[in-house]
């Protein structure tokens, strides 16, 4: 499952270059607004024909600006869930799924990923806008594509009602090979969905790769490291303290503490770390609050324009980082290859699965 994308196209005032190859899985197309990112999908839907370059889907041909080729939307196989969820008022939930594809086929498999069940005889208007998201979702498979863009399905929801979704949005990228192109700005939902990310900045790639590759922050500008520099690590529930409310965590041989019950024993769940939350000392501490007290070694400095520099950091192959201040770097010594310890107030600490 691949996908090839090569284009150059001007848009409000910027000049929009994107180059990559995506092998599968939800790769997220992430930067703030007016980078170019709902630009990119549309020229991958058919939606707006690129000035100059090429897509591909596992070998066919989308557009070749070179040669002339301009498939229409309808001939891509490419499925698109937008902001909005646009079904069809005067259809019920259950026709609207039915729209557009060939049989019924999948339906009953379907309606089980999304939880719609419930939903089939209902009309669009008595839906929440999480529900009616769900059956968008649904509609945009049962088409059967062999790509799925995804542009900002959640924006237009609550927290609540994103929490709600977010788990079915887990279960396709988990179950389906489908490789899915997912448009955002929202940097948790980016760090709990992405297998790997394409950052833009003003319509350039500032850097493509796995997700916790790209929020280590490294080799971006400083100004884009320092906003979204965090750790974001897989690690398993151990147990639970109904005592205090607390999940133990594994992160390897290493116990976390989250606030919380963050399900049953041997769930996988994702954290991110943002990097201030991080805070270095160069002796173990004592008699404070902070449960989780990891031992590291410094990899890198890396010092901002301003007052303060991103330590990247190694915990027995775990890639943690820490934003602290440049006289602390100074005070401190904090050079590659010193051990330390980092510490991370329990509270600090959020499950994203």
């Amino acid at each position: 499952m691949s996908v090839e994308i090569a284009i150059t196209h001007a848009f409000d005032g910027l000049m929009l270059e994107v180059e990559a190859r995506l092998e599968g899985g939800l790769t997220a197309v992430f930067g703030p607004s007016g980078a170019g990112k709902t630009t990119v999908l549309n020229i991958v839907a058919g939606l707006i024909r690129p000035d100059r370059g090429r897509v591909a889907v596992n070998g066919r041909v989308l557009v070749d600006t070179a040669t002339g080729t301009f498939l229409p939307p309808a001939k891509r196989k490419v499925a698109v869930v937008f902001q909005e969820a646009r079904l069809f008022p005067h259809l019920s939930v259950e026709r609207n799924l039915l729209y557009g594809a060939a049989s019924r086929d999948g339906l009953a498999d379907m309606v089980d990923l999304l939880g719609l069940g419930a939903l089939m005889t209902r009309a669009p208007g008595t839906l929440s806008g999480g529900e009616a998201q769900r059956v968008a979702l649904g509609r945009a498979l049962l088409s059967n594509p062999d790509l799925l863009l995804m542009d900002e399905p959640l924006s237009a929801l609550d927290r609540p009602r994103k929490a709600d979704l977010l788990p079915y949005f887990e279960r396709l990228r988990d179950l389906h090979r489908l490789p899915i192109l997912y448009v955002s700005h929202d940097v948790d939902e980016v760090a709990r969905l992405a297998d790997q990310v394409i950052l833009l900045d003003k319509g350039k790639v500032a850097t493509i790769g796995p997700v916790a590759q790209v929020f280590a922050g490294e080799g971006l500008a400083p100004e884009i490291s320092r906003d979204l520099a965090a750790a974001v690590l897989e690690v398993t529930v151990a147990g639970f303290d109904a005592t205090d409310g607390l999940t133990e965590l594994s992160l390897g041989d290493t116990a976390l503490w989250l606030p919380g019950n963050a399900g049953p024993v041997g769930k996988r769940l994702r954290l991110r770390i943002d990097a201030r939350d991080i805070m270095l000392t160069e002796a173990a501490p004592e008699g404070i609050s902070a449960l989780n007290v990891l031992p590291v070694t410094v990899d890198t400095v890396r010092e901002g324009p301003s007052s303060g520099a991103l330590v990247a950091l190694d915990h027995h192959g775990h890639r943690l980082m820490a934003r602290v201040t440049k006289r602390s770097v100074r005070r401190l010594n904090i050079v590659p290859g010193k051990r330390m310890f980092a510490v991370l107030k329990t509270m600090a600490v959020a499950a994203h699965r």
